[in-house]
Formats: structure tokens, sequence, C-alpha cells
């Protein structure tokens, strides 16, 4: 069993030995508890790993697990860096690990939390519940917005129409 302390116990297999099995899809609400614990700690252990590596220690607060939206992006951060670092290497994405820490630099605003940077874990903000008759608004909005009831037309349609007549034109 790899250490998830230790990223490169998550190399691919080697040529000729047993292959891994796909990695799953990371959906928190469809695991069962037992998943989310297995990967949670799965997680854990690569944050810390991320956060010693590219000294993000000021960035990452310790209580990045108790942020729901925190940990959807360092959920998807890990994803990709498996499917780089871990995956098939496919033609074309010869720069995919310079893509990979690019995009890691331009997730950091969004691991940051001001309200718990000091040490001290604040809890998320409540979420406000919606106001009585919201879902009926919401369906009279679907059935009589323009928005979502007028008829499809594509913004450019005179200039494919033209274009069309122009490839169609008699000789």
């Amino acid at each position: 069993m790899p250490d998830p302390l230790n990223p490169a116990d998550l190399w691919p297999t080697p040529p000729g030995a047993a292959q891994k099995t796909e990695p799953q899809r990371w959906v928190w609400a469809a695991m069962e508890p037992k998943e989310r614990r297995i990967r949670m700690r799965e997680l854990g252990g690569w944050v810390d790993w991320l956060r010693r590596t590219f000294e993000l220690h000021n960035a990452i607060t310790h209580c990045w697990y108790r942020h729901p939206a925190v940990v959807e992006h360092l959920t998807a951060l890990y994803a990709g860096w498996m499917r780089t670092y871990a995956g098939e290497e496919a033609p074309g994405r010869e720069l995919a690990e310079a893509d990979w820490i690019n995009t890691l630099h331009a997730f950091v605003p969004r691991l940051q939390l001001a309200a718990c940077a000091t040490g001290t874990h604040q809890e998320p903000p409540l979420i406000v519940p919606p106001p009585a008759r919201s879902h009926e608004d919401f369906e009279l909005y679907l059935n009589l917005s323009d928005a979502t009831s007028a008829s499809a037309v594509h913004p450019a349609a005179a200039e494919l129409s033209r274009h069309e007549a122009e490839l169609n034109a008699p000789l």
C-alpha cells in the first residue's frame, strides 16, 4: 500500500508490473463515510507534502479540512497532480508539470483563509436559508422568462447564412 506522505509512492507502476486500477473521481458527497475518511487522510498527507514542498505553510492554514471550499480546491489540485505526475504520458503534454504548477499558483488565493491565518480556526459563515417560496419562484422564472423560454437564435445566424450562401453559390 502506498504511503500517502510519500508522493513518490504514488507514481505509476513500472512496465511489466501489475497495473494499478484507475483512480476514481473525487466527489465527496458521493462517497460512503468510510471511503471519505480514507480519502481525506490521503488528501491530508498530500496537503502536508504540498505545504512543505511549495512553502505554502502560510497560505494553507492548518484547519483547511474544516472549510469545504478549500477542501474542494485542494481535491481538484490533488486530482490534477495525480493525472500530471502519476498518469500516463500523453503526446502534446510536454509542459504538463509546468501547467500544473501554474494552476497551483492560480489557486493559492482561494486556499488562503484570512479569518484563520492567525492559527485560530474560525467557522465558515452560516448558510442563509432560502426565503419561503424560492423554489416556486425559480420554477416560475424557468417557465416564463425570456432567458429560458425564448426560441433558439444563434447571435451570428446572419453571418453563418452569408457564409453558407457563398459556399453554395452557383458557378
